[in-house]
Order: C-alpha cells, then structure tokens, then sequence
C-alpha cells in the first residue's frame, strides 16, 4: 500500500499514535480530525493540528480504514520461504518522514534466521538509522520487530540497532535515491 496524500480523516475511536519525529506514544482521542498523509506499509502518518502522527495498521478502523491481514505460510514452509517473508515484511516498514521502505533505505545490514533450544524459529536482525539521534529509532525497531513476529512460525525477533558502519546515502538502493531526490 502506497499513498502520499491529503486525505481528509476522523478518529472514530481513541486510538495509541506516536508523534513524529519525536517517538512519544500518545492517545489520539475520538472525534480528532486532520488528513493522511502517507498510507505505507499498513501505517499511516496523519497531520493533526500542525503535528504529525504514525498510527500503526493493526489500528486502521480508527480512521475507517481496513486493519492489515494476518500473514500465511505453506505448511512446512521452508527456511529459504520464510527468509523471503521475513524480508518482505521488514519492506513494510517505513521512517513516517520518508516514503521509502527501510530495506531500500539501506537500514538493514542483517538478517539471520535460526532456532532457539526448542528448535522454533528465531531471527535476528541487525539495522541502523539515517542519524544516530532519530527521535523515531525506538518505533522503527519495534516496528521491525512486532512485523517479523508476525510471520507463522517464528517465535522471536531480536532487534540490534547498530551505528558501524554509519548511514549513508550510498547505501540506498537507486530506486529509493530517486523518490527522495538523491540521485
């Protein structure tokens, strides 16, 4: 789901929001009125007031929108198939402020599946952010975390955010340096 937009929106219930780009967790009340303006990967970032808010897509009827579908593996899915979901969802994840997934962004420097001592699957990801002082890192790991764990079969996702090598732009794919003008 893509959408950069002005799209008029009505809380039709209290929901959590996080402001942007601070990363405090807030209740949005019933009845606050503002418009969308991004719809990516099952969040969304709504202008209220003159501050802008993520609201997390397992919370889209607040705003009369459809909440994400749960996710589906063959059964007996492989370690090769689930790597491809897992892979797939962190492509959902998205900084509020830039309308380019993580992945693309460059913020992904690993990705290992493996299992725990009861042999369920575990992964562990290793991920940086475009500056060390991102008021939103704490939301982008969890935000990576809670999509990985929502893959059938896997148990844990463990988060490591790390600084080496810094961020740079060169690490954006070109398709991301084109839709933020950095090519």
């Amino acid at each position: 789901m893509y959408s950069r937009s002005s799209e008029p929106v009505r809380f039709e219930r209290d929901a959590e929001v996080v402001m942007v780009p601070g990363g405090d967790r807030v209740t949005m009340p019933a009845g606050s009125i503002g418009y969308i303006t991004q719809a990516l990967g099952g969040s969304f970032t709504v202008f209220i007031e003159g501050n802008l808010f993520r609201l997390h897509g397992q919370d889209a009827d607040a705003i009369g929108k459809e909440p994400v579908p749960p996710l589906e593996l063959p059964e007996g899915a492989s370690d090769e198939e689930v790597e491809k979901m897992v892979w797939a969802q962190l492509r959902t994840c998205y900084d509020p402020e830039i309308p380019v997934n993580i992945v693309d962004l460059g913020l992904i420097y690993s990705v290992v599946l493996g299992k725990n001592e009861k042999q369920e699957r575990v992964v562990a990801v290793d991920m940086t952010l475009t500056a060390p002082a991102c008021g939103m890192g704490e939301i982008l790991v969890d935000d990576v975390r809670t999509k990985v764990e929502m893959i059938p079969t896997i148990v844990d996702c463990d988060v490591e955010l790390v600084f080496d090598p810094p961020w740079n732009r060169n690490m954006m794919s070109e398709l991301a340096k084109l839709e933020t003008g950095m090519f």
